[in-house]
């Protein structure tokens, strides 16, 4: 057992960098463009809108999958219960 974990110790932290996310500075086509398309239209440029819309994407995942987990910890804790016994 010691062995085996021993030898996949250094296989996991290999593979977990290998995944791990590259820092960038890009950003996506849409959303360079509506920048550099405000910046050369006024002076003080707002992006705010930009902004709280990359928030509300960002957010809509978590929101549903944390639906789903409620109703599925839910339903299993309903099946855990035992049933009342009748008289």
């Amino acid at each position: 057992m010691k062995k085996t974990l021993t030898a996949l110790l250094p296989l996991c932290f290999l593979l977990l960098l290998a995944l791990s996310p590259r820092p960038s500075l890009a950003q996506c086509t849409l959303c360079k463009t509506n920048v550099e398309a405000s910046r050369t239209e006024k002076d003080g440029y707002d992006i705010s809108g930009l902004n709280k819309g990359i928030l509300y994407m960002m957010a809509a995942p978590y929101i549903l999958g944390g639906t789903v987990a409620f109703f599925w910890y839910r339903n299993v804790r309903r099946k855990r219960q035992p049933a009342p016994e009748a008289r």
